[in-house]
C-alpha cells in the first residue's frame, strides 16, 4: 500500500472570513496560521500550500492581554546606521491594527519558501468592511 501524496488538483481553496472582535491576538494568529497552511484538512502536507484564503475583519477591536498594550514593543531597522525604530503595541493597535495582526500571523508561520505564498492569501482589515464579496467567503468561528 502506497502513502497518499496530495497534489494541487486534489483540493480547492476556500475563502473564509474571521471576525477578530474581542479575540486575543495570539489565539487568533495561531488559528489563522494553521488555516493558511491547510492543517485543518485531512490530507495536509507540509511541503504544499493547501490552505485557504483568510480575510480578517475588525482588527481594530482585538484584545491585548496583560500589560502588552504599554509594555510590548515592536522594533524594526531602517537599514541606516543607528536606524533602530520602535513603537509599542498600544500605538500600533491605535494607528495600524491591520499591520499588528499581519505581523503576529507572519511570525507564526514556518520560516521557509512557502511563507511568502501563505501571506499572500491573508487579507487583514481594521473595520468591518472588505472588498472580497465577489469571492463569496463564508464566515467561520474561531475558539476564543
Amino acid at each position: 500500500m502506497k502513502t497518499f501524496q496530495p497534489k494541487k488538483s486534489d483540493f480547492t481553496r476556500e475563502w473564509v472570513i474571521v471576525d477578530a472582535k474581542d479575540m486575543s491576538l495570539g489565539r487568533l494568529a495561531s488559528q489563522v496560521a494553521a488555516r493558511l497552511r491547510g492543517k485543518h484538512r485531512p490530507f495536509f502536507a507540509p511541503h504544499l500550500d493547501c490552505g485557504d484564503f483568510v480575510v480578517i475583519v475588525n482588527a481594530d477591536k482585538i484584545r491585548l492581554t496583560g500589560n502588552k498594550y504599554e509594555d510590548k514593543v515592536h522594533y524594526w531597522h531602517t537599514g541606516y546606521p543607528g536606524g533602530i525604530k520602535s513603537v509599542t503595541y498600544g500605538q500600533l493597535l491605535d494607528n495600524r491594527p491591520d499591520k499588528m495582526v499581519w505581523l503576529a500571523v507572519k511570525r507564526m508561520l514556518p520560516r521557509n519558501k512557502l511563507r511568502k505564498r501563505f501571506l499572500r492569501k491573508l487579507k487583514v482589515y481594521g473595520g468591518a468592511e472588505h472588498p472580497h464579496t465577489a469571492q463569496q467567503p463564508k464566515t467561520i468561528k474561531l475558539v476564543k
